[in-house]
């Protein structure tokens, strides 16, 4: 098997118990992907299943086939429905502050096959009844995995239950020594034998242990938040790049020379909450600007490394975005909000309008898409706008999508590390950016 690991997304459950988590927009140039997870619910019992969906839940069929020990018989058998229950996690009913683990691998989760998975679950529990399954799944779809969702059976996932998207790359890259390289620094170093790759996806220090010229980079800010009343989408955070491409149809950036045993500060911008622009994402003298928030509940959109969709009614323009960073968002009509701006594309107008018209949100603008980690994967999409009836999209590279109506689906935020937008709400729906992302990288 492929040997390494590259962490795509984490998801954490805070104060605020939940249903479920969702990996969306799953970049598509690894092989294989891994999910691990530490996971309790609150239901009364003292296991709980996880229901597991591949792209959209409703989607196909699974069947599984499982090995389970409880604590005091072995059992086997096999099921064919209609999501895919791993069983079991910790439950309310399990000794207390005891979480349970799981491992799922999806191999050539790309290919146009059915896809198989396997699935390795245990609870921990200081009782007599506890559980340990091994799991074969099989989805009987051929499209490419997009997405992943992860709902509580019974309860909900509480505080601190954690979940982790890995993607496995080809046997060319390999993991190093961090001995090797030339510097320290990033959640991960990784080289495809022409350049060592740091990757920050949380904020840190990279420190060069030699002289490094031609350094390349990819800033990306953390996208806007959105709340309120016919809110537009949020913008991407801002994109500043040295390969491939950069946001706002700018030129390349220049590479820097850094200076042996110094210092250079990383700042990973966290998305913006309700309301609220993203936050600047920083590597030594290069900052990116975080993402305008959505315009919403009379309040108009933000400027930023890419605007904010702007709010659905008729005098309500999308935000501004920054030069070389990213663009405007879209404009809002009565009741069809404007999509954020993406670092690659404008945020799509809200078209229609009215309560009883044909409103469609707009759709975020698209983000860019960059080489610089050995693989194209694309960043800084703006969020969809809310409509009545049609929401707007989230653009791709990380952008949530809108939600529907006061009542209907709720929006969703922006993609953790890809600076994404958050999708706009209504009343009070609110969704956040996604997290910015920093990827230093230099000759071997």
């Amino acid at each position: 098997m492929p040997n390494t690991l590259t962490l795509i997304q984490k998801i954490t459950v805070g104060a605020t118990v939940s249903s479920g988590v969702t990996f969306s927009n799953i970049p598509q140039g690894y092989s294989d992907l891994k999910i691990f997870g530490s996971v309790r619910s609150n239901v009364g019992n003292p296991g709980d299943f996880i229901y597991l969906y591949l792209n959209n839940p409703g989607t196909g069929a699974y069947t599984q086939r499982f090995l389970r020990g409880d604590g005091s018989s072995a059992s086997s058998g096999n099921n064919s429905v209609s999501y895919y229950p791993l069983q079991f996690i910790n439950g309310g009913g399990s000794t207390a502050n005891t979480f349970g683990n799981f491992e799922i691998y999806i191999p050539n989760y790309t290919s146009s096959n059915q896809k198989s998975f396997s699935v390795d679950i245990l609870s921990e529990n200081n009782a007599t009844t506890a559980y340990a399954d091994i799991q074969a799944g099989l989805w009987n779809q051929t499209a490419a995995v997009t997405g992943i969702t992860l709902n509580s059976g019974s309860g909900n996932f509480v505080q601190h239950s954690t979940f982790y998207l890995y993607g496995i790359a080809n046997s060319a890259t390999t993991t190093p020594s961090t001995a090797a390289a030339y510097a320290t620094g990033g959640d991960s170093i990784t080289t495809d034998g022409t350049y060592w790759i740091h990757t920050f996806r949380s904020s840190g220090t990279f420190r060069p242990l030699k002289a490094l010229s031609n350094v390349d980079y990819l800033v990306v800010a953390g996208g806007g938040g959105t709340q309120g009343d016919r809110s537009g989408g949020g913008g991407a955070g801002g994109l500043r790049s040295t390969v491939t491409a950069t946001g706002g149809g700018g030129s390349l950036e220049s590479a820097l020379a850094l200076t042996a045993n110094t210092n250079y500060t990383v700042t990973i911008g966290a998305g913006g909450t309700a309301r609220v622009n993203g936050n600047n994402s920083v590597f030594s003298t290069i900052t990116s600007t975080g993402g305008g928030a959505g315009g919403g509940g009379g309040v108009a959109a933000g400027n930023g490394g890419s605007g904010g969709g702007g709010y659905g009614v008729t005098t309500f323009n999308g935000g501004t975005g920054t030069s070389n960073q990213g663009r405007n968002g879209g404009s809002g009509i009565d009741f069809a909000a404007g999509g954020g701006g993406g670092a690659n594309a404008v945020g799509v107008n809200g078209a229609g309008g009215g309560v009883a018209g044909s409103s469609i949100g707009g759709n975020g603008g698209a983000g860019v898409a960059t080489t610089i980690s050995g693989l194209s994967i694309t960043y800084a999409g703006g969020g969809g706008g809310y409509a009545h009836q049609t929401n707007g999209t989230g653009g791709g590279g990380g952008g949530g999508n809108g939600s529907v109506g006061a009542t209907g689906a709720t929006p969703t935020n922006g993609t953790a590390n890809t600076g994404g937008g958050a999708g706009g709400g209504h009343n009070t729906m609110t969704a956040n950016g996604g997290s910015g992302i920093v990827i230093v990288r230099y000759p071997v």
